[in-house]
């Protein structure tokens, strides 16, 4: 039995480890760390040449600050362009720094008494509001009743006999059916206006003030269907004796300014309840704001102002490279030998307007394939090593000049690439052989892996991931690829993974 196993066992591992007929080399561990990309580049050691100079975009020509002939140094300016607008957005864009910062530093260090004594006071206020709107809902509902008293009591009941007996009777004949129907209601309004007062004696508790808001408005509903049904009937009378054509008018006429008055009355509920709900909101939101300011500031405040602060510092230093961009410094100690700025002229962006002769001993003259080219820009550092001395002694430089027109080596486009020993040396002789390691980029604190463990499957990349006794095939994005065979894994793996590398 334990021989059985054992072979099972075997035949697994032969299933995961070299399974598609490859053979599984090494794992090695996804891991972070930085990347860096080198060129290296051969050439020969050769007095200085000059440096041409050229502005990255076009602009107006501020100033000239050194003529043909003149020594200058390192950093030294040498032309400017027009930045108004550019020096106006900069000071904009400080001044918004220093908001953004002063705004980190309160709510670091949290909320002042002060602030929290206005907030309180906003607080009771907005108590007092809402009791007023309630004062206020209060009358109205008062009004409603008043209204509705004087709608059919007072308006109404003139042209009624015996109103508030179970059997009131219209002093005059109109449409049967409308008669009939209000001496009908009258006797029902007569309950209703006696359990509204009642009601309206208990309008002291607030919390009862929505049910009487329904009760307020389903009677106004009962009065305003009423005032119709008489308008209507008053309109089907005719003079006659007893009735004078003054009187009937005067009687539509009061109906009408009762059906005005329940109207006003309803619309003064809404008005009055609509201004208790805002009330209510605001003291809400005041209360809120008090709770907030007494807790203190959450870290999560902090972190968004914190990337507040760091976006406008961004933008700050955005403009002063934009700034930067508009002038001309020389990268070199040297003598102008072209000085083509004129103030007010129109600079053309990449077209050369100074020139520089290096005071430097010696520069590296050499060839750059265009694979590499691409890579590489003015200022890039690197590490030269001569053929006549021992490789300890490594000498610094930096790339000066990057022609912009190829010379075809060996069927090959290359590019005359300038270096410039940033220190001099009586051990540096013109015509010696140069190798100079060039740091082309860098990317800091990676996730990475050897780029052999890489596969490629319908265009798209994968890497083969250790999990416990299984090996699973997992898609990934590959970024950055440094000069040492490790390429940057932007996602589908994390750090730690054990990646398996086959050779198929």
């Amino acid at each position: 039995m334990i021989v059985v196993l054992v072979i099972l066992a075997g035949i697994g591992a032969y299933f995961i480890f070299f399974s598609d007929k490859q053979d599984a080399l090494e794992i090695v561990l996804a891991k972070r760390g930085d990347l860096i990309q080198e060129v290296s580049v051969t050439g020969r050691v050769k007095p200085a040449r000059a440096v041409d100079l050229a502005f990255e975009k076009s602009g107006k020509v501020l100033r000239a600050y050194s003529d043909v002939g003149d020594r200058i140094r390192e950093g030294d300016l040498i032309v400017s362009l027009e930045s108004g607008d550019l020096l106006a957005d900069l000071e904009g864009a400080r001044a918004n720094l220093q908001a953004e910062e002063a705004k980190l530093q309160q709510i670091q260090s949290g909320t002042r008494p002060e602030e929290i004594r206005v907030q309180e006071e906003k607080v009771r206020s907005a108590e007092s509001a809402l009791a007023d709107a309630k004062e206020g809902f209060v009358d109205d509902l008062k009004d409603a009743y008043t209204k509705s008293d004087d709608a059919v009591r007072n308006k109404v009941y003139q042209f009624v006999t015996n109103p508030k007996s179970q059997n009131p009777q219209l002093n005059y004949t109109g449409n049967s059916q409308l008669q009939l129907d209000i001496q009908n209601e009258i006797l029902l309004l007569e309950d209703m206006f006696d359990e509204w007062n009642s009601s309206l004696a208990q309008t002291s508790d607030f919390s009862l003030l929505s049910v009487k808001r329904i009760e307020a408005e389903g009677n106004l509903a009962r009065v305003k269907n009423f005032l119709e049904k008489v308008s209507a009937w008053l309109s089907s009378l005719n003079v006659s004796t007893g009735l004078t054509q003054t009187t009937l008018d005067g009687y539509k006429s009061d109906v009408s300014t009762g059906r005005t008055n329940i109207n006003t009355a309803t619309s003064n509920i809404t008005t009055g309840a609509e201004k208790i709900k805002t009330a209510g909101s605001a003291l809400s939101v005041a209360r809120s704001e008090l709770d907030l300011k007494k807790a203190g500031s959450r870290p999560e405040e902090i972190s968004t102002q914190e990337a507040k602060v760091r976006s406008a510092l961004s933008s700050v230093r955005g403009i002063e490279a934009d700034l930067a961009k508009n002038s001309i410094r020389s990268p070199i100690n040297g003598i102008v030998t072209k000085q083509g700025a004129r103030p007010g002229e129109i600079a053309q962006a990449n077209s050369i307007i100074v020139s520089v002769i290096s005071d430097a001993k010696y520069q590296i003259e050499s060839q750059v394939p265009e694979a590499d080219i691409a890579k590489l820009h003015v200022g890039d550092k690197a590490s030269v090593t001569l053929d006549a001395y021992s490789s300890d002694i490594v000498f610094k430089a930096k790339i000066v000049k990057i022609d912009p027109a190829e010379v075809i080596v060996e069927g090959v486009p290359t590019y005359k690439t300038i270096l410039e020993f940033l220190d001099s040396s009586d051990l540096i002789k013109s015509g010696m052989t140069a190798n100079a390691d060039i740091l082309a980029a860098k990317k800091e604190n990676v996730l990475f892996i050897p780029e052999r463990a890489l596969l490629e499957k319908d265009s798209k990349k994968f890497i083969k991931i250790k999990k416990g006794e299984e090996v699973i095939e997992t898609e990934v994005t590959p970024g950055f690829r440094d000069s040492f065979g490790n390429i940057e894994i932007l996602n589908g793996a994390t750090e730690g993974d054990q990646i398996v590398i086959f050779e198929g």
